[in-house]
C-alpha cells in the first residue's frame, strides 16, 4: 500500500473535513485559505496547487469544470498511523432526556487524526444522536456527535455538553443560572423543545464537552 507525504495527507484530510462540515466541494483556493485560517504553515497558493495536482494524479481526488474538488476513494493509498478509534456509547437524545445511556460500548468509529489535532484521542468518545433540538448547531438526527471527556473541575458554562440525568443522556447547551439552578438549553428550529431545569444538588453527570459532529449523510461524488 503506497503512502502519502505528510503535506498530501494534510490537504486530503482538509478536503474531507470541508466537504463533511459544509456539504460543499471546495476549490483549491478554499482549501488553501482553510489551512491558513487554522494557522497551518502551508506556504504559497502555488504549493497547494501542486499538492492538489499530485492528489489528482494519484486518483484520490477529481475536479470538475468549475475546479471544485471531489474525493475519490482509492485503497491504494493510506496513512494508517493517522487513523484512530473512539468508542461509541448508546444513544443521546437531542430532545427530552429519553435515550438510555447505559455505558456499554456499541462500537468504534475510525477517525482521522487530522480532524482532531488538538485533542487527546483517548479522551474522545461519540454518541449517536436522536431528535432535532440542536439542529441550529448542525447536530441532526442520526449524526455522530464527538465529545471530550471532562472532569468536574471543567468549566461547562455556555458549552454544548452531553449530560446524563438519572441514567439517561441528552445533548444541550449548559448554563448556570441564579439561585443554584442549572439550565440545559436546546437550540432548534423546532419550537416544541424546551429547556431542562435542574438544581445543583440533582444527580447529573456531564459526560463530555462537544467537539465536532460527524454527519452520516453520504456525500455523493
Amino acid at each position: 500500500m503506497d503512502s502519502l507525504t505528510p503535506k498530501q495527507n494534510m490537504v486530503l484530510e482538509t478536503i474531507r473535513e470541508i466537504i463533511s462540515q459544509t456539504k460543499e466541494n471546495p476549490t483549491t483556493y478554499k482549501v488553501h485559505k482553510d489551512l491558513e485560517e487554522k494557522g497551518i504553515e502551508v506556504g504559497s497558493l502555488k504549493g497547494t496547487v501542486q499538492v492538489i495536482e499530485a492528489l489528482e494524479r494519484k486518483d484520490l481526488i477529481k475536479r470538475d469544470r468549475s475546479k471544485k474538488i471531489y474525493i475519490v476513494e482509492n485503497d491504494n493509498y493510506a496513512n494508517l498511523k493517522n487513523i484512530f478509534s473512539i468508542p461509541m456509547y448508546g444513544l443521546a437524545s437531542c430532545g427530552e432526556a429519553l435515550a438510555y445511556a447505559d455505558g456499554n460500548v456499541d462500537g468504534y468509529l475510525q477517525i482521522s487524526r487530522s480532524l482532531f489535532r488538538k485533542e487527546e484521542p483517548a479522551q474522545l468518545f461519540a454518541v449517536k444522536t436522536l431528535g432535532d433540538s440542536m439542529d441550529k448547531e448542525d447536530i441532526h438526527d442520526g449524526d455522530y456527535a464527538v465529545f471530550e471527556k471532562c472532569d468536574t473541575n471543567c468549566d461547562f458554562e455556555g458549552k454544548i455538553v452531553v449530560a446524563v440525568i438519572n441514567g439517561m443522556a441528552t445533548i444541550k447547551r449548559y448554563k448556570k443560572l441564579k439561585h443554584g439552578i442549572i439550565g440545559l438549553f436546546p437550540h432548534s428550529t423546532n419550537k416544541v423543545h424546551q429547556p431542562i431545569y435542574l438544581d445543583e444538588s440533582d444527580a447529573i453527570l456531564i459526560a463530555g464537552v462537544f467537539k465536532k459532529v460527524l454527519p452520516v449523510a453520504y456525500v455523493s461524488l
